[in-house]
């Protein structure tokens, strides 16, 4: 498996604007394409593309493509397009819950105790709901317009595979990010990478929150997860002027000492995504901004960008409805912020030290830090100034050329102006 790559999410539903009532079929991806390039993005991660009731993550049909985006036809050009240009395209699996309207849960609303598919998912027949549909189903997290799944069903099973194969087959993508990983029974994801073993370099990334990602990233599950404990510490310590909280857990996740726990492991990194406010109207300091992106580039993991946060797209949580996080984009923007977005890029896909290196902090300060990335004889650091202050760090012995702005540097005596950042690759 190749962890060099640079991931890039689109929240299709959104981005061709069928929740804004401005529908343009799936193929206005086609029109970014250039954009990715410039980007330098590896890979497209496409939140939920199968047909739904609503916002994609409330299944209806594992075969077909949201009627709202085109037909499968055209998802076949996109896919065919992206691989042309070397992109690779991963989509989201739902797969612990389906909406109302998937087919076999209207079967058991119809035919009740006569349906073949009862045990599909977890019901009971002489209950009631708030639908009034005189039958008791589970929810995903009491939400009941999601109904729970039972994986440990074989037919299910076998349905489910038989999509994820279809879309391997006919559609040649490049592997799955599985929704609520945490919440999926760990046999189906074990069944799952045994079948998925017999595809050509297929990923597996998980959706995972909190607790030991171990867990679910290991050799018979995921390939890899979303790093959310490293989202919330990159944007709270600019906020709180607090850089030990990231210098901790980046320490705590890939760090030198044997009980680090993800050493060698390669997790989907991120500022923000279709969930959580972006990233540029959660800090306090805009000025933070720039240097946000070089934390995500040069941590340990693979770094993804969500669409339009490149240039700098503001937009806020709301309770209710996370449509305004997911919004219709017409056409891409490059600024400042989108080229230094880009740099970083091309840095990190050319540096093995960034994306398959080791890590160890150096210098760790309320309002900067400076830490080493290590593989074989390449050693490279990266000191962050978040204060309006200049700083000056002694890094190490020797010089160093930085990989982003083309300068030299005495490692025992780093200048940095507030709000300023140094790649220092060592020579």
């Amino acid at each position: 498996m190749n962890y060099d790559k640079v991931f890039y999410e689109i929240y299709p539903l959104g981005f061709c604007g069928a929740l804004s009532k401005q529908p343009h079929n799936i193929r206005h991806i086609l029109n970014f394409i250039d954009h990715f390039k410039r980007l330098n993005i590896d890979a497209l991660y496409l939140a939920p593309i199968f047909q739904s009731d609503n916002h994609g993550y409330d299944t209806q049909d594992y075969f077909r493509i949201d009627e709202r985006l085109g037909t499968n036809e055209d998802f076949t050009a996109v896919v065919d397009a992206l691989h042309a240009q070397g992109i690779k395209v991963i989509i989201d699996g739902v797969f612990n819950h389906v909406g109302r309207g998937f087919w076999a849960f209207q079967d058991v609303l119809e035919h009740r105790h006569e349906s073949a598919y009862q045990d599909w998912f977890y019901l009971n027949l002489d209950g009631n709901n708030g639908y009034d549909d005189h039958l008791w189903y589970e929810g995903w997290e009491n939400h009941y317009e999601l109904v729970k799944l039972n994986l440990r069903n074989e037919a299910l099973r076998e349905h489910l595979f038989a999509a994820i194969d279809y879309w391997h087959d006919h559609f040649k993508i490049d592997g799955l990010r599985l929704d609520v990983a945490y919440s999926l029974d760990q046999d189906f994801i074990k069944a799952l990478r045994h079948k998925v073993n017999a595809y050509d370099d297929f990923m597996l990334i998980g959706e995972l929150l909190h607790g030991d990602y171990n867990r679910f990233v290991n050799d018979e599950m995921l390939h890899s997860c979303t790093n959310y404990e490293c989202y919330k510490g990159i944007y709270s310590s600019m906020n709180d002027l607090n850089m030990f909280e990231i210098a901790h857990s980046l320490n705590r996740q890939f760090g030198k000492e044997n009980w680090c726990l993800y050493r060698g492991k390669h997790l989907l990194n991120f500022v923000d995504n279709h969930d959580v406010t972006r990233i540029a109207s959660i800090l306090k300091d805009p000025r933070h901004l720039p240097l946000v992106y070089v934390m995500l580039f040069t941590m340990c993991g693979m770094p993804c960008i969500y669409y339009g946060s490149e240039w700098g797209l503001e937009a806020t949580k709301q309770k209710g409805s996370d449509d305004n996080l997911r919004p219709f984009i017409m056409k891409p923007e490059y600024n400042e912020l989108s080229a230094h977005i880009s740099r970083l890029a091309l840095i990190h896909k050319n540096e093995k030290a960034l994306y398959d290196g080791d890590y160890e902090n150096i210098i760790i300060n309320n309002q900067y830090m400076a830490f080493k990335r290590q593989y074989a004889n390449d050693n490279i650091y990266v000191a962050i100034n978040i204060s309006d202050q200049v700083q000056t760090m002694h890094i190490a012995q020797g010089q160093a050329r930085c990989l982003y702005h083309d300068q030299s540097y005495d490692l025992a005596n780093v200048e940095l102006a507030p709000y300023a950042f140094a790649l220092l690759k060592k020579e």
